[in-house]
């Protein structure tokens, strides 16, 4: 049991939980479903934050290429952590001729035949699981990586949703200040004019009307509203 939890836990922190499980039979003679232990760790680890930090963010020896379209170049990606060709073309057989096993064949029959193949064409077992490990770590590191990039992004956008919101406040208070000062001046030339206008009134409506018709320098308030544009 000790065996089966530490296999689990070195490596259900890169898988994901399946609908299905497939079946196992062979792997260190475990049966189907004995080792409940990796399911529930990986079921674990299938809803941890990708975000968080962890060694497989580094297994990159050059910088992976971006996502474009929401597609993956994985073989680019997968280079990118260091697999080379001949790995990813191990890993990449494999995969076919467990694709080509018929759906209703036994697990241990499976394995028999994969392992058979696999030994008739001189590849060795212990190099495809380092390579499809390989892959996986690089998997992983990709989507931690790409969760990484996304905080830092939203974090970026916040704070500039938070400048232009302070700007946008600045600019209000601007505008709302300037409303409140036209307000003033208003009142305070309406004040003024009042006061002026005692002289007008003193000397009478049309004595000022008077003057001011023949006065080149003012302009009848009648004329200046039939003719707002001169």
């Amino acid at each position: 049991m000790s065996e089966k939890k530490g296999w689990g836990s070195t490596v259900a922190g890169w898988f994901i939980e399946r609908d299905e499980p497939i079946g196992s039979a062979g792997v260190d003679g475990e049966e189907p479903g004995d080792s409940p232990v990796a399911s529930e760790e990986a079921s674990s680890s299938s809803r941890e934050d990708y975000a968080t930090p962890s060694p497989t963010q580094g297994v990159f020896k050059t910088v992976p290429p971006p996502p474009l379209g929401g597609q993956v170049d994985f073989g680019a990606v997968f280079a990118a952590a260091g697999v080379d060709a001949e790995e990813q073309q191990r890993v990449a057989r494999t995969t076919e001729l467990l694709r080509s096993l018929p759906a209703g064949t036994d697990a241990a029959v499976k394995k028999q035949i994969v392992e058979a193949s696999l030994k008739a064409f001189g590849v060795p077992i212990e190099k495809i699981i380092e390579a499809s490990v390989e892959e996986i770590q690089a998997l992983d590191g990709y989507i931690r990586n790409g969760a990484a990039d996304n905080d830092k992004l939203i974090q970026e956008s916040d704070a500039r949703i938070k400048q232009y919101e302070e700007e946008i406040k600045n600019i209000r208070g601007v505008m709302q200040q300037s409303v409140n000062e036209q307000q003033s001046l208003i009142k305070i030339c309406n004040d003024k004019k009042l006061e002026v206008q005692q002289v007008l009134e003193f000397f009478g409506r049309d004595t000022v009307a008077r003057v001011v018709k023949a006065s080149p320098k003012l302009h009848d308030p009648s004329d200046q509203a039939e003719n707002p544009a001169s």
